[in-house]
């Protein structure tokens, strides 16, 4: 009975004490609002391509409740911005409660059509405010968005059922059905220039035996799940040039995907890939940076070609989430070639082929520390969907003067199915390479660096002394171990490194000759 007696005693002692609180009374507030930060930059987006979602946060400094009188758009329901305020999405929104020496959220987003606003070279800086308040107790935060026009190239729809259409393939002679989403350039949109970006929703074709020519300086965006693919007999011609400045890359051309905003810089994995299918021929890809793909070149086919399938020199591929290259029984020339941060190998010369890289840096850095691939991975076979084994000739696979190193050991394997009816042809030229066989489980043939026939004048597990590999920058300093030993024969070849400085007097290996940090 006591206990009862003192649970209620207690109970109206609580009630009584809530019922009196002082922070349940909330005044209006006086002007001293405090804020996170006086501009909320939106970063760039691209026209009717919504952001990311940015915040704001404000303090109540005081040690009185508050209410806001109220919080609006200085454009009002006209703004392209909009606001999520404590909770509840909006415009304008009144007797907004702060509690003493607490705070609340801003959510800002944008979604802005460059056509309704003045446009000025494809660009227009789009600005508004947060207000707080009113009269004397007014204050106000800016919002600055940079809003860029471009060229949209869409997936057509079917007029009967709204689905978007799927590609449809010839390869061989063979119609072949596809799921993936896309449509075939029209005559008019084989040209990209640098004039706008240029954004793909799904995959962008080039039709059989017509060319995509991407001129210096262009800029190519994906959307999620989207790419570029090359049909049967047709080609992809980037011509990119040397940019004098490092960081705008002027003259280079660039795919990447369409978030434009700076936390979406160095993610991998945002868009599909460049996909040259089977029977794609002459392409050629100079000065282009490729990042944040899933794979950023998947190259099929025409083992045979003498020309080869593709040659790509002056370039860069950063940030694929599987490969930075993928070759199945193909043939692809690299020179001058940086390949970095790949969630499996950064170049992947699979089923046979041919392939010669020189003057390349094929790395990995990838900073997932159970990464299961090497940075190089050479191979003469493919599994396919019957789990059926199918080995075919690695006709070639040179690197000369390459850098091959990574984060992990060993950074390159061949992985030889042997078979008496077929080739697999290598060999290692003065390159700076990384491989330790400490549990000795390497023990094929293919292994012996001592064989003149397989390996000459290389360097194992050196310090390549990279300037940054976390930012790309795979520049190398006076410290490399890769510092002169290039043979001269092959930078003869290749006499200009990445960066258009000559490396025949005393070449180093890899892309770059090096420098002073």
């Amino acid at each position: 009975m006591k206990q009862a007696f003192y649970l209620i005693i207690c109970l109206s002692v609580l009630i009584f004490t809530n019922s009196c609180r002082k922070d349940l009374d909330f005044g209006p507030s006086t002007g001293d609002l405090r804020f996170s930060k006086d501009t909320v930059y939106l970063d760039t987006v691209f026209t009717n391509i919504g952001s990311s979602t940015y915040n704001l946060k404000v303090y109540n400094r005081s040690s009185n409740d508050i209410s806001i009188p109220s919080i609006r758009l200085a454009l009002g329901e006209s703004s392209e911005y909009r606001l999520n305020v404590d909770g509840m999405p909006g415009k304008s929104f009144e007797n907004v409660e702060i509690l003493a020496k607490d705070s609340m959220y801003v959510f800002i987003e944008t979604t802005i059509d460059i056509d309704n606003l003045p446009n000025l070279n494809g660009e227009f800086l789009y600005t508004d405010q947060i207000e707080f308040d009113s009269g004397d107790n007014f204050q106000s935060v800016e919002l600055v968005t940079l809003v860029k026009d471009a060229v949209f190239i869409y997936p057509d729809k079917d007029n009967t059922t709204g689905l978007i259409e799927t590609l449809t393939l010839n390869i061989g002679g063979e119609t072949i059905e596809t799921e993936i989403q896309g449509r075939y350039l029209l005559p008019e949109e084989l040209t990209f220039n640098k004039e706008k970006p240029y954004v793909v929703y799904g995959y962008a074709a080039v039709p059989n035996n017509e060319t995509l020519t991407v001129e210096a300086g262009a800029r190519i965006h994906f959307h999620a799940n989207s790419g570029l693919l090359v049909a049967e007999n047709a080609s992809l011609h980037v011509n990119g040039l040397y940019s004098s400045d490092q960081e705008l890359l002027e003259n280079e051309v660039i795919f990447e995907g369409d978030r434009l905003e700076p936390a979406f810089s160095d993610v991998p994995g945002q868009w599909g890939g460049i996909w040259l299918i089977e029977g794609s021929v002459d392409n050629f890809i100079n000065y282009a940076t490729i990042k944040n793909a899933a794979v950023g070149i998947l190259c099929e086919g025409n083992p045979d070609e003498v020309n080869n399938k593709l040659t790509i020199s002056n370039s860069q591929i950063y940030n694929s989430s599987n490969f930075g290259i993928l070759g199945r029984r193909t043939s692809i020339l690299g020179e001058n070639l940086v390949i970095n941060n790949s969630g499996q190998s950064s170049l992947a010369a699979t089923f046979g082929g041919k392939y010669n890289f020189t003057h390349c840096t094929i790395a990995n850095y990838w900073n997932n520390s159970f990464r299961q691939f090497p940075s190089l991975l050479v191979n003469n076979f493919m599994v396919d969907a019957d789990n059926v084994t199918n080995i075919t000739d690695l006709t070639e696979a040179n690197f000369n003067n390459c850098i091959i190193y990574g984060n992990d050991n060993p950074e390159f394997i061949l992985d030889e199915i042997e078979d008496t009816g077929v080739v697999f042809n290598f060999k290692f030229t003065n390159c700076l390479l990384r491989f330790e066989d400490t549990n000795n489980n390497f023990t094929s043939p293919n292994y012996d660096f001592n064989n003149s026939t397989l390996y000459e004048g290389n360097v194992f597990n050196q310090n390549p002394d990279f300037l940054d590999t976390e930012l790309n920058q795979l520049i190398i300093g006076e410290e490399s171990e890769a510092n002169g030993i290039g043979n001269i024969g092959f930078a003869n070849q290749v006499p200009n490194d990445i960066l258009g400085v000559n490396r025949t007097a005393s070449p180093d290996s890899g892309a770059y000759q090096h420098i002073t940090f």
